[in-house]
């Protein structure tokens, strides 16, 4: 499974997910891109995306991406804030399929 981290997350948080690959934003050099775009190519090289973005299901038609996506919802963006849902974004990594969007809290 490749796991693509969002720009908007820390990039510490991938020593956290389990997954073939874990790769972020900037890694995959498309830092600065706007939320289609990205989304457009993240389907073709990556199964799930992982956001804090919790309007995303309100700005993109989720169903017509090729890409699963995971929201973390958290009181803040700090690592110390995401670490404890590291156990179900995990548990939910295997099972996750294109087209649908799931919500870690």
């Amino acid at each position: 499974m490749k796991i693509l981290l969002d720009e908007c997350l820390p990039r510490k948080l991938k020593a956290h997910i389990v997954a073939d690959l874990v790769q972020t934003v900037p890694e995959a050099g498309w830092a600065g891109k706007q939320n289609g775009e990205l989304l457009r190519l993240a389907e073709q090289e990556f199964d799930v995306i992982v956001t804090n973005d919790q309007n995303i299901e309100h700005q993109q038609v989720i169903i017509r991406f090729d890409l699963a996506f995971i929201v973390l919802v958290a009181p803040t963006n700090d690592i110390a804030d995401l670490l404890p849902l590291m156990p179900e974004l995990n548990r939910l990594l295997p099972t996750a399929e294109a087209g649908t969007i799931e919500y870690v809290r």
